[in-house]
């Protein structure tokens, strides 16, 4: 049990600069401190002791703002900094050195009717091992975020997010494929790049005014060739008149 603690705090350590001593995490660190006690609400849930678990999860939420359903599964050395507003659910399935920031939703999206049927599915997120959450950040619903993915501060993921990526936006989109990523340090605050980050809204936004100039140039030399007579698309057409007007295309209709 000291070993396993330990561990936890070292790993705590090694991602957040402002933890200069053990003591220092195993008192002061809230989400330490949240997680010792999913450790006990989790091994109390497990032997059906549910008004137990429960209990034991409301008190840490009282203490850390931290709200760990006791049904979740939840792996080794997971750091969740500052913690406040965090919420996992009972469904949920966190892998081992994942890391979430505050204000952090793992939720289900089922309505609120009918919770009989509900009970005992899967209704929360998975996250595979070494995935980062940034800040605000809602995951939504029985999808998978895949080994070491990034997602960025205040996104909304509601799809299936493949390993090594990082997604921002709402809904969440892949800004940075898993060939970028070498570029980029293993561990990376609040999951979000600050080098250059494409924006996937720009990046549509700038194929449609290149699609525009490709085709303002081709009605420009349209109206040159059917000023100057000739042939428009195969169609005979007549110089433009003086007054501006041009015959019809001598084709058939």
């Amino acid at each position: 049990m000291f070993k396993f603690l330990v561990e936890e705090i070292d790993s705590i350590m090694r991602r957040d600069p402002a933890a200069r001593s053990r003591f220092e995490v195993a008192l002061c660190n809230p989400g330490f401190q949240a997680t010792l006690f999913y450790r006990l609400a989790n091994a109390a849930w497990r032997r059906d002791w549910h008004l137990t678990a429960r209990f034991l999860s409301q008190v840490a939420r009282w203490f850390t703002g931290i709200e760990i359903h006791p049904g979740a599964s939840i792996g080794r050395r997971l750091f969740i900094d500052h913690g406040m507003g965090v919420v996992i659910g009972e469904t949920s399935h966190i892998g081992d050195d994942v890391t979430l920031y505050h204000d952090v939703t793992l939720g289900g999206v089922a309505p609120s009717v009918d919770s009989d049927s509900q009970r005992n599915q899967k209704r929360h997120p998975t996250l595979q091992s070494g995935v980062i959450v940034g800040s605000g950040a809602q995951i939504l619903g029985p999808i998978t975020v895949g080994s070491n993915a990034r997602v960025g501060a205040n996104a909304v993921v509601t799809k299936d997010v493949p390993s090594c990526v990082t997604v921002v936006g709402i809904p969440g989109k892949v800004v940075q494929p898993a060939a970028k990523r070498e570029e980029q340090p293993s561990f990376v605050a609040y999951g979000t790049p600050t080098g250059d980050l494409p924006d996937p809204v720009a990046r549509a936004i700038e194929g449609l005014l290149d699609e525009v100039s490709r085709l303002r140039a081709r009605v420009a030399d349209l109206e040159a060739q059917a000023k100057a007579g000739g042939e428009v698309d195969g169609l005979a057409v007549e110089p433009t008149a003086e007054d501006g007007s041009a015959e019809l295309p001598r084709g058939k209709c």
